[in-house]
Formats: C-alpha cells, sequence, structure tokens
C-alpha cells in the first residue's frame, strides 16, 4: 500500500497517533499535505526551527508560532478541531523531545482527546524510537523509498528539456536497476550529476554515489570490478547454473548457492564476477563489522544491513569465509550474540521476497550448522575441486596472457594445483623475470599443506554436493583407489 492510502485508512479509523518513519521528512510532508487537500482537512507543521506553521496553498509555509518548544504546538492543536473536519498536527523529529516527562504526558492526554475530536499527531522521524509510555499509542507507518514508477517520473522531469538523453529500454531498466535503494533526493542528485557530466543518464554515475552511501554506515561495501567469466577459468557447470538462474524476466526468483571447496579454486573470485556477468551490484557483507559493542547493536546491524540489500535489489549479496564467520554458534563466550546473528540471518534466507542472490562460500563444512543448507534457504550446494588437467590448461593460457609470458615455454608440473597456484607461479614469473619452472619452485601447493583436511571435506562433499566443473552430484574417486587391492588371477575354463 502507499503511504497515502494507509494514511487514508489509519485517519478514517481515528487512530490519532501515527510515527512515520522516513529519510525523507520534506517530500512525506509534502505528500500529506497533498493528501489533505484532496479530503479537506486542516494541516499544521511544527519543527524546532520554524515553530508551528500552516501550509499555504501555494505550497509554501507561514510561519506561526512555538518555535523550539514542542509544548506549545502539542496545545495549539485542540484548536484546530472541529466537529465536521480533521487536523493533522506533523511533528518533524519529534523523538528529540520525548525524553522530558512533560512533553511525554502532554502528548498522550492529546493522542486520547484526538480520538473523539479527530485531531490526528504525526511524527516524521527517521527512527521509530518511541518511549514505552506512548508504544501501545502510536501505529508506526514506514515511507518506503521511491519505486520504479516514480524514478521514471524524476527522469523525465529531468530530461523535459531533452527528451533524447532520457534512457529507452534495456538502458532505462539498468538505470532503474540502479538506483534501487536511494532516497527520492539521493535519485534527483545522482540523474542530475550524471546529466552534467555526460549529457546522458547513465548507471555507473548512479552506482558511484550509491558506493558512497554504503561507506557511511560501514555495513556492506559495493564492488564494482570488472571480472567476467572469461577471466575465470573452469567452473563451467557452476557459471551456467547462476547465469540461467539469474536471467531476466523469470517469474520465479532465485535465492542463492553456498560454495564450499579447497582454498584457492576459485570461490571468492566466482562471487565477484557474477556481478558484472549477470549486470547485478555484488555487495558485500563482513559479518565481522556487523559486531557491536553495544548490547542489541550487532542484531540491529545485521537487521539494517539486509534492509540495504533487500532495497538495493536486484543485487548479489556476497559472504565470504562464513565458516570462520560464524565460528562461535553455540558458544557462550559472547553471550549468544553470533548465534541470535546467525539466527536472524536464517530467517532472512528463508522468507525474504526481494530479488536478493545470496552467495556464501565455506571451506570447512562441517562448521556449519546442518539447518543454514535445509532446502528453500538456497538453491543449491556447489563443492569447488582442484581443477582438471583440461581446465588448468585454461588457467595457464589466461594468466599467461595476463601476466604477458611467453606462450611457449615448458609448464611446470601442476598436478593437483588450484588455480590461485598458477596465478601466483605466473605472477611470480612476471616479477622475478624467471621462466615458470623456477618460479613454481616457490609455490607450495595446498594439495601438499593441507592433504587430510582436503580428502576429508572430498569424502564429506561425494554424493552431497553439484559438481562445479561438471553436471551433477560431485563425486570423490578416492574410495576406489585409496587401498590397494590383490589382484587374483583365476584358472582358465578352456
Amino acid at each position: 500500500m502507499t503511504l497515502a492510502e494507509q494514511l487514508t485508512d489509519y485517519i478514517h479509523a481515528a487512530s490519532s497517533g501515527i510515527w512515520l518513519q522516513t529519510l525523507e521528512p520534506d517530500e512525506a510532508e509534502r505528500e500529506i499535505v497533498q493528501l489533505a487537500r484532496q479530503h479537506h482537512w486542516k494541516v499544521a507543521v511544527w519543527d524546532v526551527a520554524n515553530g508551528l506553521r500552516v501550509p499555504t496553498t501555494t505550497g509554501t509555509a507561514r510561519p506561526e508560532a512555538g518555535a523550539g518548544d514542542p509544548l506549545a504546538a502539542l496545545r495549539a492543536l485542540p484548536a484546530l478541531a472541529d466537529p465536521n473536519s480533521t487536523a493533522l498536527l506533523l511533528l518533524h523529529n519529534f523523538h528529540r523531545f520525548l525524553g522530558n516527562a512533560e512533553t511525554i504526558q502532554a502528548t498522550f492526554a492529546q493522542l486520547i482527546q484526538g480520538k473523539q475530536q479527530r485531531t490526528f499527531i504525526v511524527v516524521l522521524s527517521p527512527v521509530a524510537d518511541i518511549p514505552l509510555e506512548l508504544q501501545k499509542v502510536f501505529l508506526v507507518v514506514e515511507h518506503a523509498l521511491p519505486g520504479r514508477e516514480q524514478v521514471q517520473q524524476i527522469a523525465r522531469e529531468l530530461t523535459a528539456d531533452h527528451p533524447e538523453e532520457m534512457p529507452k529500454g534495456d538502458d532505462l531498466q539498468r538505470v532503474l536497476d540502479a538506483t534501487m535503494g536511494l532516497t527520492r533526493y539521493e535519485t534527483e542528485a545522482a540523474l542530475a550529476l550524471s546529466l552534467a557530466r555526460h549529457n546522458a543518464i547513465r548507471p555507473e554515475v548512479i552506482w558511484d554515489l550509491k558506493a558512497q552511501a554504503l561507506r557511511k554506515n560501514n555495513l556492506l561495501t559495493l564492488h564494482r570490478g570488472r571480472e567476467r567469466f572469461d577471466t575465470l577459468g573452469g567452473l563451467a557447470n557452476l557459471k551456467y547454473f547462476c547465469g540461467r538462474a539469474l536471467l531476466r524476466g523469470r517469474p520465479v526468483k532465485p535465492r542463492g548457492v553456498l560454495l564450499v571447496g579447497v582454498p584457492g579454486t576459485g570461490k571468492s573470485a566466482f562471487a565477484r564476477s557474477l556481478g558484472s556477468e549477470t549486470g547485478r551490484p555484488t555487495l558485500i557483507l563482513d559479518i565481522g563489522a556487523l559486531y557491536g559493542s553495544l548490547v542489541g547493536a550487532t542484531e540491529q546491524n545485521v537487521r539494517q544491513a539486509l534492509r540495504i540489500a533487500d532495497a538495493m535489489a536486484p543485487c548479489i549479496l556476497f559472504v565470504d569465509e562464513l565458516d570462520k564467520s560464524l565460528s562461535g554458534i553455540g558458544g557462550q563466550g559472547d553471550s549468544g550474540v553470533a548465534t541470535r546473528l546467525f539466527g536472524t540471518i536464517l530467517s532472512w534466507l528463508a522468507d525474504h521476497e526481494s530479488d536478493v542472490f545470496f552467495i556464501g562460500t565455506a571451506n570447512d563444512i562441517s562448521k556449519l550448522p546442518p539447518e543454514f543448507t535445509r532446502a528453500e534457504r538456497l538453491d543449491a550446494v556447489f563443492f569447488l575441486d582442484v581443477p582438471s588437467a583440461e581446465e588448468r590448461k585454461t588457467i595457464w593460457d589466461l594468466y599467461r596472457r595476463q601476466f604477458q609470458l611467453d606462450d611457449g615455454q615448458k609448464l611446470p608440473d601442476d598436478a593437483d594445483w588450484t588455480g590461485a597456484e598458477i596465478r601466483s607461479c605466473c605472477r611470480l614469473a612476471a616479477l622475478l623475470d624467471l621462466p615458470l619452472a623456477q618460479a613454481a619452485r616457490q609455490v607450495v601447493p595446498v594439495a601438499a599443506t593441507a592433504a587430510e583436511q582436503i580428502e576429508r571435506l572430498r569424502t564429506w562433499a561425494s554424493g552431497r554436493c553439484l559438481s562445479a566443473s561438471a553436471s551433477g552430484l560431485y563425486a570423490h574417486n578416492s574410495e576406489a583407489t585409496a587401498r590397494g587391492g590383490r589382484r587374483v588371477q583365476r584358472p582358465s575354463t578352456n
């Protein structure tokens, strides 16, 4: 429902206290004043700087009284009462004045009288910080961020003098995707900046502004790299699955995947390249950054981070090293904070309806609770093993081109090497001006340093996870070759 529809219902039902949670109080005031004119309601507005004022028919405001005194505004509300009409008092940032017992009592008394007098208090505030004494007499309404139609209207207004600057078709859809999660003011500023720079509305300018907005809250990071699937060797089945799942126009929204595997096999690189490949922004959620020093701050941070991700849909939400970030689950050392944080993420994975594709990575699946991978939280769990010989050849070609190495030189023995180790060898060869065979002596493969852990991981994944390289379930063949069997020669039957 729109803000106008919700307010109309609550006012018709004589709900005298409405707390409007909004980041755009000026825009919310404009919508409410416009609604009041349609229904012939009286409206008065108060803020600490201008005092009590009455919006005029021309859209400007006329100062009245009560600057700096919220009690004066509350006491003036009964004067607006009319047996045949409705009166609204809009209070900007009123939560700042509700630490005073006299203000709380005066507000409560006015709300009780308002049910009979049809006078309504509407608080415009960025947070729903309601004192306990008033929580039962206020209804909380959230002022939604602008939708795609509103963004199109803003763009049309900005390009009214030059209609050719208005994007069309797929270009318009990319611009609309980029603006999701921005306020009306931020949207207008981003579109205007793009027009000033390029004489056109381009999504990359909007993404730059969005990255700045995310840095303010320090909960999410916007990754805007240029990685694509053709810069990442192997993982054919994983690329196909996610590419198909994220096609535009599908009626079913994808949920996400969990990537489990050997360190260095491209889990994080895939998550970053998927956004560029599918045209979606990649939001990186650092679990460690969510922990706060105050009681309840961690839970509030994770809920806020997930709300931002929902608002920026369609997007990709990437959480790296889940097994390490959530290793404190079930412990008592943090008073259960990690467990509550994990529970919030689990609930969001199961219940969110926004077009947010979740990607989590882990090296040790045993550290994650089994409920994380239950059906309908994620679409699939993929296992990433060391690349095959054919995949390793593709990766060698990719990094030799990247580091401008001679294609004709002999490759080192790369059995059980990961893509990260191949890249390291090529980078060292370019850095030290060495042949690949000599640079390979400086590379210690993880298959040698963590052989036992990798074997356990492969055994666990066999038959449980999808293979990232080939279609179907991952199958580990070590069971057939790990123990040498006795070959018995049987007598001829001839």
